[in-house]
């Protein structure tokens, strides 16, 4: 399986289709969030999945219990591969978001945030957490497998500490790749996409090093060809 999915960040919808048809040789799927989805809702996301391509949908859900599994519900019936909640909404509402899910389509994955990857330490005290991030971000995806959850969101450098815990099979979705070379932009816990994979990543989320770039269909190919896999 190509791990690689592209972070879609933008309201265009047809800018967005012929961004992904060009890379599409060269990745696993496409990540969906919310400036997107806010813009062109649920025909939006179902542009992309008629035409088969795995979807990441990236709302982070976090309400009460019943509000998350009617979100979850709704977006499972969109026929996305991936979505997901903010495990700070403690154990009922990942519960009632997997029964929600699974409810559906079994082979929907749900999968949890930890912590963003643009907080440092230095930001927890304000938040009433106590630092380091490493050790919120294991409390909570121990939690998210406890509720039955696919697996989290983590930063690259928790990849290893969360593999070595929780097993082989729990899905690891890492954002914040950046190839050599490449800005960081708004991202704080970053690894490129070799080092990411032999730590243990399932899915590398990868946007502007591959949307930005003057030829992303390249661009991809290059990040592809760097993991050692072939486009189709």
């Amino acid at each position: 399986m190509n791990p690689v999915y592209v972070a879609l960040d933008t309201t265009d919808l047809d800018y967005a289709l012929q961004l992904a048809e060009r890379v599409r040789p060269s990745i696993g799927g496409l990540k969906l969030g919310l400036e997107f989805f806010t813009a062109r809702g649920a025909e939006g996301v179902r542009a992309f999945t008629d035409r088969g391509l795995p979807i990441f949908l990236d709302l982070k859900f976090h309400d009460i219990p019943n509000t998350v599994a009617g979100a979850c519900r709704a977006a499972a019936q969109l026929g996305v591969s991936i979505t997901n909640i903010h495990a700070q909404g403690g154990a009922a509402m990942m519960r009632a978001a997997r029964d929600a899910v699974k409810g559906v389509n079994p082979a929907t994955r749900l999968i949890a945030v930890t912590m963003l990857t643009s907080l440092g330490d230095e930001d927890l005290p304000g938040l009433g957490l106590m630092p380091p991030v490493s050790d919120q971000v294991l409390r909570l995806a121990s939690l998210a497998q406890q509720c039955g959850l696919d697996g989290v969101v983590c930063s690259a450098h928790e990849i290893e500490p969360l593999r070595r815990e929780l097993g082989p099979d729990f899905l690891l979705v890492v954002p914040g790749i950046r190839p050599a070379g490449a800005a960081l932009g708004d991202q704080r816990r970053v690894m490129g996409p070799k080092e990411a994979m032999d730590a243990g990543a399932s899915v590398l989320v990868i946007g502007r090093p591959i949307t930005g770039a003057a030829d992303p269909a390249q661009a991809a190919r290059d990040i592809a060809q760097s993991l050692g896999i072939s486009a189709n």
